[in-house]
């Protein structure tokens, strides 16, 4: 029989490794998965923002599989730009190929708005400069981050689970409403639901959440097991 009913494509930094092998987890068996990378080697401002001015023309190739939905994947990247020019590009790309796009970093603010979380714990692997500009972009957006510590590494992927639940163990504040673990090339999809039992909060990730807003994006309200309190909404 055949089920194949979705093509989801995603544009992803050319060293991350952990966007792929999530989203397809997310998709499941009914939905294939089509990558298109763009350069990057280092999270520098200049490298980052660089990210953003490629990602129209790699969506466009992604057209050419006429994919059903388009997800930009680095959340940092996002995160340097305001609210507003964010959601702008993700309407650029929809108007220059005819696709609905979801952004991470607007994935993400959409997802913690649909939780009703304001007040949140920041858990992710970056650098102190970076965790401020995401802190910026948060705040500029109505939310407050109550806690937030990075680990000051470029090698995301690596970082074993174990690392990353002391991490979120370390901003944990009384007052957190919600979750959020930054970065696409984090691997959280195995600990998302340990985490939101183990302290009674919704999680958002990077991965999960864009993940989320692509299938709405598609009408497709489906819950993902393992994904979080998210796909419940």
């Amino acid at each position: 029989m055949d089920t194949w009913q979705q093509k989801i494509g995603i544009i992803v930094p050319s060293w991350n490794t952990v966007m792929e092998y999530e989203t397809q987890r997310l998709a499941g068996m009914g939905a294939s998965v089509h990558s298109m990378r763009i350069p990057h080697t280092a999270d520098t401002e200049e490298k980052l923002m660089g990210l953003s001015v490629q990602a129209p023309e790699a969506a466009k190739l992604l057209a050419h599989a006429k994919v059903n939905v388009i997800g930009y994947g680095c959340t940092a990247s996002g995160f340097l730009h305001t609210p507003a020019e964010d959601k702008a590009l993700a309407e650029r790309i929809k108007n220059e190929t005819g696709i609905p796009c979801a952004t991470s970093s607007r994935a993400i603010v959409d997802g913690l708005r649909a939780l009703g979380a304001k007040r949140l714990s920041l858990a992710s692997p970056y650098a102190p400069w970076l965790n401020e500009r995401l802190k910026q972009y948060l705040t500029a957006d109505g939310f407050e981050v109550l806690a937030m510590q990075g680990l000051s590494t470029e090698a995301h992927s690596t970082i074993t689970r174990e690392r990353i639940l002391a991490l979120v163990d370390e901003v944990m504040r009384p007052d957190t409403e919600a979750i959020f673990i930054s970065c696409s090339n984090f691997r959280t999809l195995e600990i998302i639901d340990g985490i939101e039992q183990k302290y009674g909060k919704p999680v958002v990730t990077s991965n999960a959440s864009m993940m989320w807003q692509m299938l709405r994006l598609m009408n497709d309200p489906r819950e993902v097991p393992g994904a979080g309190r998210l796909f419940k909404i």
